[in-house]
């Protein structure tokens, strides 16, 4: 039990050094950095022009289909590393499994095109 504790000892020292520098880091910001705040750095700002309408209107579903299609493929990598990595081990089967995978994926990245959904305008 002791052995298996052990290999995730890097992986913890590793987890702290990141904590304390990214902790680090924030503190040295916040004190050295000048704080005048003015009228146009508190106006809010969205998407490179000032806004103009209530936060509360409707959004165009374009934009839900670009953050499904971002998630879809952003897991597809996701599953791809690990699967990459441990292929000696999974075999034939593993491999053949993930192609199904990604073949699923492709097909309805292949309907989406052919819908028009990546089509902004």
């Amino acid at each position: 039990m002791q052995e298996m504790l052990l290999e995730y000892l890097p992986i913890l020292i590793f987890t702290g050094i990141a904590a304390v520098l990214g902790i680090a880091l924030m503190l040295i910001a916040f004190v050295l950095a000048e704080n005048r705040p003015d009228p146009e750095k508190l106006s809010a700002y969205e998407c490179g022009f000032p806004a103009f309408d209530d936060a509360r209107m409707r959004f165009d579903v374009r934009f839900y289909l670009v953050a499904l299609l971002f998630i879809i493929f952003d897991l597809e990598v996701a599953f791809l590393f690990p699967w990459s990595i441990s292929l000696g081990e999974v075999g034939l089967y593993g491999f053949w499994s993930m192609m199904v995978f990604l073949a699923v994926l492709t097909a309805g990245f292949v309907y989406e095109w052919k819908k028009g959904a990546l089509e902004w305008e």
